[in-house]
């Protein structure tokens, strides 16, 4: 479960000029070598950073100059494409990022990025499913009509038992699920491992998988190997799953934008309304930032807020 070696693919924008060419691929060694950052998010401060430089103009060609002028510039030119606030703000934490490698390796004396304000995002409620809709989700692969349903049964169980991320659950090995101990081992962000409790039918689902599906396409049991594979036995992608998860999402007449992580908000939000405290919440998620996984109390609050709404006679 190594953090993959697999570059950047190119984004759509000009290549920078050579000297932010040079020292952008460097950055990027450094986000894979020290940081352990994935090839998804490489990509995305990459493809951020190319949008800088073409902000910057003729400063690009010699990054020392940098200013604060320039990063807060380059927020104006966000705005102005009208990108969402969620964006800036993850642009802006690329350049901040970038910005502090370019002290660490001595091109600037000091980081021009620290006093440039981050947008606010938007407090957006995560969508959350119904309890019923949750289940009608889990029984949509039918054996008479999948040729993987009990693969496809057991990915959806583990989405929901444990709330990971898709690129989290494609990199399942064999061995990270633990059925003596009732818990799955989970490699996230920035390559820090966490364990999360598993549901007994959750883990009877992947029995079954390991003991029908899988088998029918590789007789690899090597505790290394991945879990979840295609008919040709090829590990699932992060796409995959988020294919797989929409096909059921259609099977079972759902509603509404519902991927991977939606099953990861109804994790979440239904642990805190039956009771969990929110640090374990965190730890289970695997949010670095407990203020990330508050999200979750406004949803079960505006729930309630609806249910009052809906029945209370003076709502």
């Amino acid at each position: 479960m190594a953090a993959s070696t697999k570059s950047p693919p190119s984004p759509s924008v000009s290549s920078p000029p050579p000297e932010a060419g040079r020292h952008l691929r460097g950055f990027l060694d450094y986000l894979q070598a020290e940081c352990g950052l994935s090839v998804n998010t490489r990509w995305a401060y990459r493809r951020d950073l190319c949008r800088f430089f073409v902000s910057l103009g003729p400063a690009a060609e010699n990054l020392a100059l940098l200013t604060t002028r320039h990063v807060e510039r380059f927020l104006h030119d966000c705005r102005r494409e009208k990108l969402s606030v969620a964006s800036i703000a993850r642009a802006l934490a690329a350049v901040r990022m970038f910005c502090r490698y370019l002290v660490l390796y001595q091109v600037l004396k000091r980081d021009v990025s620290a006093v440039v304000d981050a947008p606010k995002k938007w407090h957006r409620l995560p969508t959350v499913l119904e309890a019923g809709h949750v289940r009608q989700l889990l029984e949509a692969p039918d054996a008479a009509q999948d040729v993987h349903a009990a693969r496809d049964a057991a990915l959806l169980a583990l989405l929901y038992a444990t709330g990971m991320r898709a690129s989290e659950l494609a990199g399942l090995a064999v061995g990270d699920v633990s059925f003596r101990l009732g818990v799955v081992r989970v490699l996230g962000k920035g390559r820090k491992e966490r364990v999360v409790p598993v549901a007994e039918p959750a883990l009877e689902a992947v029995r079954a998988y390991l003991d029908g599906d899988r088998k029918a396409v590789t007789d690899q049991t090597d505790p290394a190997a991945t879990l979840f594979l295609s008919r040709t036995g090829r590990p699932l992608g992060r796409e995959d799953v988020y294919r797989i998860v929409r096909k059921y999402v259609r099977r079972a007449a759902l509603r509404g934008r519902i991927g991977p992580h939606t099953l990861r908000h109804a994790f979440a939000t239904q642990l805190l309304a039956h009771g969990a405290d929110l640090r374990s919440v965190q730890e289970m998620l695997g949010h670095a930032d407990i203020s990330t996984t508050q999200v979750y109390t406004h949803v079960d609050a505006a729930r309630l807020k609806a249910v009052h709404k809906k029945f209370h006679p003076r709502g």
